[in-house]
């Protein structure tokens, strides 16, 4: 099948050395964006191949799997382990519903774990279907660049192969970074967390972004007694502050124990389990110590730089806004180019890749009202603009709406936790600039959210929109009051 390659408004010029190419595309790192990029460029005509590294639950630099880090160790089987740790507090909440259990509920940790991994390897076969399918030449080994047009895979017996490829497409994600502190080896990160063969009793984390504050709730979910250490005053930094401080009320009512401004300066090894000391110079103990630090982008080991590609000072591949490397011939996309970091976005960009190069559309990826979700229990979710972003980019004033209220099912549980909502709106044009909410099922409705922002919707449409009830989401349709109204150009908060 003839290809017709539209970069920057102007098709490519074929000429007959195309053919000494054995690849149209060859794609490193068979994660979700890879995965994505791949099948939708053989659906255009490429011949597309590539190359990831053995499968295990637990990554290093020489081991990771079909399906990447979001499926084989990250948002899928944390999921799962949360859905795991929400039974216990559904499970106390079902005896004012008139379930008749036993005072004292037994978990088994072990039997989840078996559970989570089925499933990973379940979907880990499905990705290479879904590859196989696509007409995608799946290589198993280690994969790096060593020119414009050029790649070697280190296959799993050593040996060494190089492929030709009209297109390189850099798609290695990113892996779980560790503070260099004294007994830093004694922590784990979240590829160990989601794989431990004993639930802890008692845990240590350290950090306050997404990875902390969902493991903080699954640890506590299933018994275990949580210590919180994050540097700033609340934890989720970047998103609305407002929400952050929600969560963190809602974490300590779910009886995580909370550390603002503080740091590990120390762990040690002792007879009763992992001594953690803190910049305040307080001592914990810890079975389990999480480093939930950030991330690194996946460049490492690919010999990027060797043949003349950009990367900033954090590893990150840089590229255009169709991710695009100063290489016309190499592209990168996910993680590994430190844009934004969730996985239907390295979704998006592949798509768009896959479009720009072999499709015929150029396509640059929008990341304006893209939705997230962190699953703490209960879970918050967002969309837009945070209130202080608002007030940092509007012209005129910025609008927020607020709702604090029990949820239905608590009203007859009694337990004391509420769900909160914002709607933030710019005073001048009616337009709702963001969305976020903190209570059960949070992610669920906040989805259908995104859709109103991104077709422009008015806070007027808002109103005007029939509500479902009984429902928590029917909230957003009735917030008529404005809660305040804040003047552009406030100082933002340094929380």
């Amino acid at each position: 099948m003839a290809r017709k390659m539209l970069i920057d408004g102007e098709l490519e010029k074929h000429s007959e050395e195309e053919t000494r190419y054995d690849f149209d595309l060859f794609v490193i790192g068979a994660g979700s964006g890879g995965v994505r990029a791949s099948r939708f460029s053989a659906q255009y005509g490429a011949k597309v191949g590539i190359c990831e590294l053995p499968f295990h639950p637990i990554s290093t630099e020489v081991i990771g799997g079909v399906g990447g880090t979001c499926v084989i160790r990250g948002c899928v089987p944390k999921k799962i382990l949360v859905y795991g740790a929400t039974f216990g507090s559904e499970l106390e909440d079902a005896r004012s519903y008139g379930w008749e259990l036993n005072e004292k509920i037994d978990f088994n940790w072990k039997k989840l774990l078996h559970k989570k991994t089925e499933e990973i390897v379940r979907l880990n076969g499905i990705y290479k279907r879904l590859l196989s399918n696509a007409g995608v030449k799946l290589f198993e080994g280690e994969g790096k660049v060593v020119g414009p047009n050029e790649v070697e895979v280190i296959q799993l017996d050593g040996t060494k192969i190089s492929y030709s490829a009209k297109h390189i497409l850099i798609a290695t994600g990113s892996r779980a970074q560790r503070p260099s502190i004294p007994g830093q080896e004694l922590a784990i990160t979240s590829d160990e967390a989601l794989s431990l063969e004993e639930l802890p009793k008692r845990a240590v984390i350290l950090g306050g972004g997404y990875i902390a504050v969902e493991f903080a709730s699954i640890w506590r979910g299933m018994g275990a007694t949580v210590d919180l250490c994050f540097r700033k005053e609340l934890p989720l930094r970047g998103f609305d502050d407002e929400m952050r401080a929600v969560v963190a009320r809602t974490l300590e009512g779910r009886g995580i124990t909370m550390h603002p401004r503080t740091t590990l300066t120390e762990l040690v090894k002792t007879e009763d389990g992992i001594k953690v000391r803190t910049d305040h110079g307080e001592e914990l103990l810890a079975d389990v110590v999480l480093f939930a630090t950030g991330r690194a982008p996946n460049t490492k080991r690919l010999n990027l730089e060797a043949v003349g590609v950009e990367l900033d000072k954090t590893g990150a591949v840089k590229v255009d806004e169709y991710s695009r490397t100063n290489l016309p011939s190499i592209w990168a996309i996910g993680d590994v180019t430190n844009r934004m970091n969730l996985t239907p976005v390295a979704l998006m960009e592949g798509t768009c890749f896959a479009k720009t190069v072999f499709g015929g559309q150029p396509s640059k990826p929008d990341y304006s009202n893209v939705p997230c979700a962190v699953f703490c229990i209960p879970p918050l979710s967002v969309v837009g603009l945070s209130e202080e972003q608002a007030i940092e980019q509007a012209n005129g004033d910025v609008l927020a709406f607020t709702s604090t209220f029990n949820p239905m099912k608590n009203t007859i549980s009694g337990r004391q936790e509420k769900t909160v909502m914002k709607l933030v709106v710019d005073g001048e044009t009616d337009k709702v600039l963001g969305a976020s909410m903190c209570g059960p099922d949070a992610a669920e409705i906040m989805q259908g959210i995104a859709v109103a922002l991104k077709c422009g919707a008015t806070k007027a449409q808002f109103d005007s929109t029939v509500g479902i009830h009984p429902s928590a989401a029917e909230e957003f349709v009735t917030m008529r009051s404005i809660s305040r109204r804040i003047t552009a150009g406030n100082p933002k908060t340094n929380l």
